[in-house]
């Protein structure tokens, strides 16, 4: 069984859109722990909507706040703590797709962050990055800050169109698979996804 802990080398990356690939590629279940905000339109609910399988199940959040804000915050002003302790993988012998928030080093708490997350849940990572001035340098220390950790990780997907410059140096640098690209979208439904899932779907298994 497949664990995918997906983060990104920041905010607003393209995680949801590599969650639902991968989600469709395997048929996996999915889920997202923290929802900071939005939560009539949440990424569950996003990747429900692009994934067209019929296996996949949708767990429900372990934690759903109010503002759109850093999780930490986003609890502090709901008037609760997030404690990591309590996040728990859901029960499953499906493969699981979770989907971070945000970056590595997110606080969810004054002391703990997205990495100290998924080190608790024992996944391995994928790592979306998108290309734009300063994406090499978050990308590099978003792999350092894994390693260090001795996280797994899977590989990278880049979610734009093809910069050989800057994927060239990032794979030779990491030493990671390059699990592949997704194309700048004119359109985003569940016949794409699937396409690109299916393109995919070799390397993650």
């Amino acid at each position: 069984m497949k664990k995918y802990f997906i983060t990104g080398i920041g905010t607003d990356v393209g995680k949801s859109i590599g969650a639902a690939i991968i989600t469709e590629a395997l048929e996996a279940d999915y889920w997202k722990p923290i929802q900071a905000g939005d939560l009539e339109n949440s990424d569950t609910l996003k990747v429900k909507a692009l994934v067209g399988n019929t296996k996949t199940v949708f767990h429900t959040e372990a934690y759903r706040l109010n503002q759109p804000m850093s999780p930490h915050a986003a609890a502090e002003r709901d008037g609760v703590e997030i404690n990591i302790q309590n996040i728990k993988l859901p029960n499953t012998q499906n493969h699981i797709v979770v989907e971070g928030a945000g970056g590595l080093l997110v606080p969810l708490n004054r002391k703990e962050t997205i990495l100290d997350l998924i080190a608790q849940l024992n996944c391995e990572v994928i790592l979306v990055s998108r290309h734009y001035l300063g994406s090499i340098n978050h990308t590099l220390m978003s792999v350092e800050l894994l390693k260090n950790r001795n996280i797994s990780i899977k590989g990278i997907l880049f979610n734009a169109t093809e910069n050989k410059d800057t994927e060239s140096i990032i794979q030779e640098m990491t030493g990671l698979t390059i699990l592949g690209r997704i194309d700048e979208l004119e359109e985003l439904n569940k016949e794409v996804i699937k396409s690109i899932a299916q393109e995919l779907k070799n390397k993650l298994l």
